[in-house]
C-alpha cells in the first residue's frame, strides 16, 4: 500500500477512534492533526448525566494554554438525548469563579433553562432534570453567567447536545458518530504573550465582540479527516463570541442544508455558501463520492474587527478526505413535515429596539482603529457623529472586567472618576440595560406573538437569540427570509434593519427563573443588551 493511501486509511481509523497508536505516530509526521471527536455520551440506566465544568489545559503550537472544559480540557462531549425521555443532569463546578449552564436551542421550563439567575458557585454542584419534547436538533450547551459568559467561552466551556427523535431516526441519512456524522465546533481564539487566552471585556470589545487570530475545528487548528465516499453530514456549531463565519468548500462543491437552529426542514437546500452567525448550528450534506479531498473553509465577511488577518481571505477550517470506504447514509427529497407560517395578523406585538450608547461607539470604533487601523472597518462607511469613525481626542480611559466580576449590577454610564467611561450598560434594549431583578414583560403560555427586534440606527450585527422556544422568521434584517433559514430557529439576524419573528412558549419561566432574550454577540449581551421575559 502506498503511504499516501495508508495515510487516508489511517484518518478514516482514527475518525472511529480505532487508530493504534503507531500509525497515530506516521501521522503525526503530517503537517495537520487529526480530527478531535467529542465523546457521544448518553444517560446511563437511570437517566443520569454528569458533567463537570473543571480547568485544564491545551497544546496549541507547541504552547500549553491553560483552558476550561466540560468533563476534559477544552470544549465537552456532545450529550445525546431522545425526545419523551426523561434526563437527569448533575452539574459540577469545579472553576475557580461561578458559572451556568444553559441549553441553548431546547425548549425547557424556565427553572432548568440555565439562564443567569441559575448560579453553581465554585465547589458546588446543581441538578436538573427534563424530558424534551420538540423535534430532532443539532442544539448546544454553554455558560450564561451575566458579565462573565463571553469570558467562561472563551475560556473553552461549549458543548453539542444531540436530540433525536423517531421521525429524524427513519430517514437513511448518515448516522455513523465520527465516521460520516462529523460534528464542527468552529471557535476563534487569541493567545497573550505568557501563552494564555488574551480575553478583555474592554470598551473595543464591549462595542465590537472579542475577536481572535486563530481558528479552531473541535478545539484544533486546520485539523484533517478521513471519511467514507458518498454523502457526508456536518454538524455546525459557530461557537465564536463575535465572529459571523460563511463557510464554503473551497472546490466549489455544493453544500446542501438538511436542518437549522431548530431541526430539519423540508427538504434539502443547495448552498455555495452558508453564513453563520455566533450561536448558529446548521446540518448539512455533502457528496464526496468523487473520491477528491477538499476544504471546509470560511469566506471574509463584512463585520467590524472580523476582516484582519488572516481572515481578509478564504480560511481553510478542516482538510477532507474521502477514502475507498462507501459509506451507506442517503440524502432523502423530503425531511420533515414543517406547519405553515400562520398569519400575524391579531397577534400580540412586542418591539425591541436594540441600540448602543454613543459614547460607546464612539470610543469602541476609536480604540478599534487606533489599534488595528482601516483595515478592521470591513470596507463600511462612516458617519458624521464620531460613532464608525476615528475621534479628534485620544481614548478615554475604560473600566475593564478582566476578571472579578460576580454579579450583575455595573451601576450607572460613569463610575465617577473623571475621565473614565464604564461601558458595562453601554448596550441596551429598548433603552435600559440588562436588570436581572426586572423582567420586561409576561408571555401568556401556548399564545403565539409576534415580535420585531429593530437594529435601526445601529449598523452593528446583532445575532439575537431567545431562549425557551424555536421560532419562524417573518422577516429578516428587512428581507424575506432565505430558504434555508425557514425552518425553526432560535437567532435571527438584526444588523441596522427589522426582523420579525413569530414565536410561541410552550413552559412556564416565573420572575426567578425568567427566560432571556438576548443579542448572542456575548460581548454585547455581557454589557446590557438583553431582557429578561416571564411565561405564565
Amino acid at each position: 500500500m502506498q503511504r499516501r493511501e495508508f495515510i487516508k486509511l489511517s484518518a478514516a481509523l482514527g475518525a472511529a477512534s480505532a487508530l493504534p497508536l503507531w500509525s497515530r505516530s506516521l501521522l503525526a509526521a503530517e503537517s495537520r492533526p487529526l480530527l478531535p471527536i467529542p465523546a457521544l455520551l448518553g444517560a446511563d440506566a437511570r437517566g443520569d448525566i454528569s458533567l463537570v465544568a473543571q480547568a485544564g489545559s491545551t497544546q496549541w503550537r507547541g504552547q500549553s494554554v491553560p483552558t476550561w472544559g466540560y468533563n476534559g480540557d477544552l470544549l465537552g462531549p456532545a450529550l445525546r438525548l431522545d425526545r419523551g425521555k426523561t434526563v437527569n443532569i448533575t452539574l459540577h463546578n469545579r472553576l475557580p469563579e461561578a458559572t451556568t449552564v444553559h441549553w441553548h436551542g431546547l425548549e425547557l421550563p424556565g427553572e432548568v433553562d440555565g439562564g443567569p439567575q441559575a448560579r453553581i458557585e465554585p465547589g458546588q454542584s446543581r441538578q436538573v432534570s427534563f424530558t424534551p419534547d420538540q423535534p430532532a436538533a443539532t442544539c448546544w450547551f454553554h455558560p450564561h453567567q451575566h458579565g462573565r459568559t463571553g469570558y467562561q467561552v472563551a475560556q473553552g466551556l461549549a458543548g453539542l447536545v444531540l436530540l433525536n427523535d423517531a421521525e429524524s431516526d427513519a430517514l437513511l441519512l448518515p448516522k455513523q458518530w465520527g465516521v460520516d456524522d462529523i460534528p464542527l465546533v468552529l471557535q476563534d481564539k487569541r493567545l497573550s504573550a505568557d501563552g494564555r487566552i488574551d480575553y478583555q471585556l474592554d470598551v473595543m470589545s464591549a462595542a465590537v465582540g472579542w475577536f481572535g487570530d486563530t481558528m479552531l475545528t473541535n478545539g484544533a487548528i486546520y485539523p484533517q479527516h478521513g471519511v467514507p465516499r458518498g454523502w457526508l453530514r456536518l454538524r455546525l456549531l459557530n461557537g465564536c463570541n463575535a465572529r459571523s463565519l460563511n463557510l464554503s468548500i473551497d472546490d466549489q462543491r455544493p453544500m446542501y442544508v438538511i436542518a437549522s437552529d431548530g431541526g430539519l426542514l423540508a427538504e434539502p437546500v443547495k448552498v455555495s455558501e452558508l453564513p453563520m452567525l455566533p450561536g448558529e448550528r446548521y446540518e448539512v450534506l455533502v457528496d464526496t463520492a468523487d473520491g477528491k479531498p477538499f476544504n471546509l473553509q470560511t469566506l471574509p465577511v463584512r463585520q467590524m474587527g472580523m476582516t484582519l488577518q488572516p481572515f481578509d481571505q478564504p480560511l481553510p477550517l478542516l482538510a477532507i478526505t474521502p477514502l475507498r470506504i462507501i459509506a451507506s447514509g442517503t440524502l432523502p427529497d423530503k425531511l420533515a413535515n414543517l406547519p405553515v407560517v400562520p398569519s400575524a395578523q391579531g397577534l400580540t406585538s412586542r418591539w425591541l429596539q436594540l441600540m448602543m450608547d454613543p459614547e460607546l461607539d464612539r470610543l469602541g470604533m476609536t480604540a478599534l482603529m487606533q489599534k488595528y487601523g482601516h483595515a478592521a472597518m470591513a470596507g463600511m462607511a462612516m458617519d458624521g457623529h464620531g460613532g464608525h469613525a476615528p475621534a479628534a481626542a485620544p481614548v478615554a480611559q475604560a473600566a475593564t472586567t478582566s476578571g472579578g466580576m460576580s454579579g450583575m449590577d455595573h451601576g450607572g454610564m460613569t463610575t465617577g472618576q473623571p475621565g473614565v467611561y464604564d461601558f458595562h450598560q453601554g448596550n441596551q434594549i429598548n433603552g435600559v440595560a440588562f436588570d436581572m431583578a426586572k423582567p420586561a414583560f409576561a408571555v401568556k403560555r401556548g399564545e403565539l406573538e409576534k415580535w420585531t427586534i429593530s437594529g435601526e440606527g445601529d449598523m452593528m450585527l446583532h445575532p439575537f437569540h431567545i431562549h425557551g422556544a424555536q421560532f419562524r422568521i417573518l422577516s429578516e434584517n428587512g428581507k424575506p427570509v432565505a430558504a434555508h433559514r425557514s425552518g425553526w430557529k432560535d437567532t435571527v439576524r438584526v444588523e441596522g434593519a427589522r426582523s420579525e419573528v413569530l414565536v410561541r412558549f410552550n413552559h412556564l419561566a416565573d420572575a426567578q427563573h425568567a427566560y432571556m432574550a438576548h443579542c448572542h454577540l456575548l460581548e454585547h449581551e455581557d454589557t446590557g443588551m438583553m431582557l429578561g421575559f416571564t411565561v405564565a
